[in-house]
């Protein structure tokens, strides 16, 4: 059986209450914002470039944090920094990319970690009204693996080509620039 055809029975369970698919409106969220979106595929195609155990544990770490970060947020604890290491997430994620040096394992695992925190705690703390929160919470972590995985083979089939170091450096400097965007837009 194809791993993808495992999720099959998961992607087809929607109650009523959850009109907009698996995950409700969890499953959209990571989706809505572009910082999120961006930091998310960045942490695949990094993981890509790491190569080796940090192709599933960079991602991994990334998810759990979220999970905490998500029960944080949702619980209404303030973490007064979140905002600021989304924003410096994507920038950072960029500049990581397009250095191309090798990190230590639990030095990127850590990286994402804190910044999977972050973004968890972005959705959690933004968690809808009558929201089933279970239902939102498995379509935020299910959309934000998905953008994981889309990085991730985006940056192996790069790497893929004879230039593809540069090439994926120089998505990096791009991850870096539309970071930076952000940023200026939404301050």
């Amino acid at each position: 059986m194809k791993p993808g055809l495992a999720l099959l029975p998961l992607l087809l369970w929607a109650d009523s209450a959850s009109a907009h698919g698996f995950g409700g409106a969890g499953f959209l969220h990571p989706l809505t914002g572009p910082d999120h979106m961006l930091a998310m595929i960045a942490v695949g195609a990094w993981s890509a470039q790491l190569g080796g155990p940090a192709l599933w544990a960079v991602p991994t770490a990334f998810v759990l944090a979220m999970s905490l970060g998500g029960a944080v947020g949702m619980s209404g604890l303030a973490v007064p920094l979140a905002e600021p290491v989304i924003l410096a997430s994507a920038i950072l994620l960029g500049a990581a990319i397009a250095i191309d040096r090798r990190f230590a394992l639990p030095l990127a695992a850590a990286a994402t970690a804190l910044f999977g925190f972050a973004h968890g705690f972005a959705h959690g703390a933004e968690l809808p009204a009558q929201s089933d929160i279970a239902i939102y919470a498995a379509g935020v972590l299910v959309t934000t693996a998905g953008l994981h995985v889309l990085g991730l083979a985006a940056g192996l089939l790069i790497l893929a080509d004879p230039s593809g170091r540069s090439r994926l450096r120089l998505s990096g400097l791009g991850v870096i620039a539309l970071g930076f965007g952000l940023l200026v837009s939404l301050g």
